[in-house]
């Protein structure tokens, strides 16, 4: 009687760490979804978190409404949670493009999935509480809920997203799920009342699961082929992003989390007006930095310079790197720049990276994301353009892409403004890309009173597609591309993530 009581305790313990850490990995899924697919992955986050406690709240409280039956409803709530949290992913991404109401749906599978998790976690208390003193039982409850959240949190960006993807860890733990309520029907089957049907659901939600798991490498290249409207030819899914590659016609094009990076048909505008203009004017090119930029295009036209001795490119996606030092059309792209001998690749992020470094750069290429969230936010702010000012040379040049003057002018006068905090001589320009509209650059000098300025040209190169050198044609904005009212970016009040969200959220 003794060691059936405690396989008894034990499989319903065991059965609140499954559903405590399901629960939660089924809220990252939909809050790494929603940044994928919808992105500021601050606000989403944020939003989700507060959904799933909300609703588990209100799953604890109709808790109190069951009273019989209640182990048969436990191994339901299992089998429910299961197949809810493990399909939210594969329905969310199929309905993106097809429904105008998709965060209403978003957020109703993760009030359904908090609601059922908030649900059981009472319920498979009062099966205990006549069975365990009150103490041991909150006590043993709680650790196993806690344990389990704290286990999802270390797996999910570590090791699930990396090797399953996204909808491939929210369907391997809705099985997990599932197969917890098929223990149970099998070793509690004499606590169950009617426990045939209970096995035949949960055999068959398991089934199903694995189907669908099986075949969602397909599920997925059919929604993202929805989605992005290509062919497309590479995806991969690094801790840090999701990669798309497509190609249609003659036209390559890299996605980071749904935001078009580059397409290969004027990528070169982009790029030539980010690097040349600063390293037209340093007083030398030797020693060269580039931060962000792993598709290695900047360093391509860096690289032209027959002056340069050491480009260091710090990027902290290895996965991104990787795939510009491998991949045989990227590689063509990029002239297969990063894997030049003059060419150090450092996979780390910049922000601690740059506090540490003890070296001094001529010139420093800053091309990072745009300021979507606040761990981006972080490498605009004053607090980082300090740092970078004590690893230049004098007389050095700085130039930071610094999103669209057009659609987010705010953002980016906030940025420039920023910049003016640190270096006495601050310029801004900007140049037409076809894929993304007016795009702008802040660029900078490490010195006062040397004599250097935006139009004093050192030196140039030959055979470029669009940049002429002559920057008085590129640093004229007009009225709707000029903003004054604007904060300093600090690390304390990351207004520009506020400004940036505001803008760009009106184009969606």
């Amino acid at each position: 009687m003794g060691k059936k009581f405690l396989r008894f305790e034990f499989l319903l313990l065991f059965a609140v760490f499954i559903i405590a850490t399901c629960g939660l990995i089924y809220e990252l899924v939909a809050g790494t979804l929603a940044s994928y697919l919808l992105g500021d992955s601050v606000k989403q986050f944020s939003f989700i978190i507060g959904v799933y406690l909300f609703s588990m709240g209100i799953g604890s409280f109709f808790s109190k409404f069951f009273n019989k039956n209640l182990l048969n409803t436990c191994v339901e709530i299992e089998i429910l949670v299961g197949l809810i949290g493990g399909l939210s992913s594969v329905v969310l991404f199929l309905l993106f493009e097809s429904v105008a109401s998709f965060q209403f749906i978003l957020y109703l599978f993760v009030f359904v999935t908090g609601f059922l998790v908030g649900l059981e976690i009472p319920l498979l208390m009062n099966i205990l509480k006549d069975r365990v003193e009150f103490k041991d039982l909150v006590s043993n409850v709680f650790t196993f809920d806690y344990i389990g959240a704290l286990l999802a949190s270390i797996l999910f960006p570590l090791v699930l997203v990396p090797k399953l993807g996204i909808m491939g860890t929210s369907l391997f733990f809705g099985m997990i799920n599932v197969s917890i309520a098929i223990v149970l029907c099998f070793l509690l089957k004499n606590e169950l009342k009617k426990p045939y049907f209970l096995r035949v659901k949960a055999i068959f939600s398991f089934l199903l699961l694995l189907s669908v798991f099986v075949f969602s490498d397909s599920i997925l290249a059919y929604s993202e082929g929805k989605l992005y409207g290509e062919n497309i030819i590479y995806t991969n899914t690094t801790p840090y992003q999701r990669i798309v590659l497509t190609h249609n016609k003659s036209d390559y094009r890299l996605y980071l989390n749904n935001n078009l990076q580059f397409s290969s048909a004027d990528e070169y505008r982009y790029h030539e007006a980010l690097v040349h203009p600063a390293m037209s004017i340093a007083k030398k090119v030797k020693n060269i930095l580039v931060l962000g930029g792993g598709d290695g295009l900047a360093v391509r036209e860096i690289l032209k310079y027959k002056e340069v001795q050491k480009v260091t490119l710090v990027d902290l996606d290895e996965g991104m790197t990787k795939l510009f030092k491998t991949n045989t059309v990227l590689k063509g792209f990029n002239k297969n720049a990063l894997n030049n001998p003059k060419v150090t690749v450092i996979n780390t992020d910049a922000y601690i990276w740059a506090k540490s470094c003890k070296e001094k750069f001529d010139v420093v290429i800053i091309d990072f994301p745009d300021p979507s969230n606040y761990s981006l936010g972080k490498l605009y702010s004053l607090n980082f353009y300090q740092t970078i000012k004590t690893i230049l040379q004098p007389d050095a040049a700085v130039v930071i892409q610094t999103t669209s003057p057009y659609f987010a002018p705010k953002s980016f006068w906030c940025i420039n403004k920023t910049v003016m905090q640190v270096f006495p001589q601050v310029d801004a320009y900007h140049a037409y890309v076809p894929s993304f509209g007016e795009w702008g650059y802040t660029i900078a000098i490490n010195g006062f009173g040397t004599g250097t300025t935006f139009n004093d040209i050192k030196r140039q190169v030959s055979g470029l597609k669009f940049y002429n050198y002559q920057f008085d044609r590129f640093n004229y904005f007009t009225n709707d591309m000029i903003s004054s009212q604007v904060e300093i970016n600090r690390l304390d009040n990351q207004i520009l993530v506020r400004y940036f969200d505001e803008e760009w959220g009106k184009l969606q």
